[in-house]
């Protein structure tokens, strides 16, 4: 049954779990805006845009930020009630640390149940869409933006020049259009005294409408003869397409089967697909080399054909001397034989180079698979990883707020998230298992939350500056001192 206790200790972690969490989450998405601020400023990205890029990437950092809110909000929670000695109370009226942490425990359990359900199912999708977006607009043109006094080569085929921009962002003066779209060079030039910029309705175009100006046009005639035009306007509309500043949504159906945007169900028919891959591309690899070895058995490969191979006489092969199996072949054969020894010897290295970075690639991307496969379950256990280490942690600080608890949280969740990436790092590249590489940092730091929790219940000091001092008093008093003498 739940008692009053168990109650009190859940409301006393809610509130800092919620807070934790959003500042986390919010840090995480600001490291990823300034992470690729470079590449999305100037594009003109509406309000919208940013919103829906903001959503999308904060979903997907979800799984990275709830660990680390568990761990600081457990060492908050169990730190000021041990600043404030209700653990000491608690542990006086006969209730073991154990059975206090444990309707802790159980919610965060079934926290790391949603987690896995949110990482299979939301984290997928997510993904897709994040990524996806992400592309396109890290692949969109920058907004059109003529200054005054520059030259401008944003739209393709034309390099533009504006003197002067009156106030209104609209009148232009001064200006010069070169025409480069025929490839032969500045074929074509406009020469304006003044001019407007207006953009048409749907923003697909913007229209230049020259006063007063002059058009040069150079034509190439037969030999090395060129004809130049000069035609002088009153009025005149060069119209510019910026259907190329649009950004276009690429099909997300083209990054569907990328490892990131799968769940687990369909995890495991790509590894098995992938893993019947490798053992076909393995068996291909007899059939490709059966045109240029003959002696290769179809049916068992690996196998050879023993009526293809013609046993010679010991003796008879040393007659030849140092000319070895090529003594066999008459002089009037040598030749042909041997160039077409050598065309073989080279179309079977290439086949066998296209087999060996095919298989290559296969294996690559099954460690990829599994890879994310075992993430999806070590991130959610990663929330009761370290609340196992944040609640006798702050059990033993005794320190709440947002000081030490702080320190320490992101040290331990600094250490965890290192280890998580070292091992993915060399599980994708072939130096471990998979489920070794995932697993790593749980394996080396769940027994570090048994020792704090065995430490916990004993009342360590091993945080307390006072236990700290004595240690070093008494080390101080282990050494002699010697009297000074006086002075005579």
């Amino acid at each position: 049954m739940i008692k009053k206790l168990d109650l009190l200790l859940i409301r006393s972690y809610i509130g800092p779990f919620i807070v934790t969490f959003f500042v986390t989450l919010f840090v995480l998405v600001m490291q990823f805006f300034w992470l690729y601020m470079d590449e999305l400023i100037g594009k003109g990205l509406g309000i919208w845009m940013i919103l829906q890029l903001l959503v999308l990437m904060a979903t997907t950092l979800v799984p990275l930020a709830l660990p680390l809110a568990v761990l600081l909000a457990s060492i908050m929670t169990f730190g000021n009630m041990g600043e404030n000695f209700e653990l000491v109370a608690i542990k006086a009226s006969g209730i073991s640390l154990l059975r206090f942490m444990q309707p802790l425990l159980i919610f965060i359990i079934g926290l790391s149940g949603l987690a896995f359900l949110f990482n299979n199912n939301i984290i997928p999708v997510a993904n897709l869409k994040a990524l996806s977006l992400l592309y396109d607009l890290r692949n969109s043109k920058p907004t059109l933006n003529i200054r005054a006094g520059q030259f401008n080569n944003d739209i393709e085929g034309f390099s533009i020049y504006v003197g002067a921009k009156d106030k209104d962002g609209k009148t232009i003066h001064d200006v010069k259009i070169y025409d480069q779209s025929t490839g032969m060079g500045n074929t074509s030039l406009v020469l304006a005294e003044k001019g407007e910029m207006i953009p048409s309705p749907d923003k697909q175009f913007l229209i230049f409408r020259l006063h007063d100006g002059w058009r040069y046009v150079e034509d190439e005639k037969s030999g090395n003869a060129h004809v130049q035009t000069r035609m002088h306007f009153g009025q005149w509309d060069k119209v510019f397409d910026l259907s190329g500043f649009k950004m276009n949504r690429t099909n997300e159906d083209l990054f569907k089967n990328a490892y990131q945007m799968l769940n687990v169900s369909q995890l495991n028919k790509q590894i098995d697909s992938q893993r019947k891959m490798i053992v076909r591309s393995a068996n291909m690899t007899n059939v490709y080399m059966m045109p240029y070895l003959s002696f290769l058995n179809p049916e068992k490969p690996g196998q050879l054909l023993k009526e293809k191979l013609k046993t010679v006489d010991s003796t008879k092969m040393r007659s030849y001397g140092k000319e070895g199996f090529i003594g066999l072949v008459p002089d009037s054969m040598r030749g042909r034989i041997a160039q077409f020894s050598t065309n073989n010897i080279r179309n079977m290295k290439s086949m066998l180079d296209v087999t060996v970075s095919d298989h290559k690639n296969n294996v690559e991307i099954l460690q990829k698979y599994d890879v994310e496969w075992h993430r999806k379950f070590s991130l959610s256990f990663a929330c009761i990883l370290l609340f196992l280490i944040g609640a006798p942690l702050g059990a033993i600080i005794r320190k709440g707020g947002l000081g030490m608890p702080m320190i320490i949280a992101v040290v331990f969740f600094l250490v965890w998230y290192i280890i998580t990436i070292t091992g993915e790092k060399l599980s994708k590249t072939g130096a471990l298992p998979a489920w070794i590489g995932m697993w790593m940092s749980t394996a080396m730091l769940l027994p570090i939350a048994f020792v704090l929790i065995r430490q916990a219940r004993n009342d360590s000091q091993i945080f307390s500056k006072e236990w700290y001092g004595r240690i070093w008093r008494a080390i101080i008093k282990t050494f002699p001192t010697r009297k000074k003498k006086k002075l005579a």
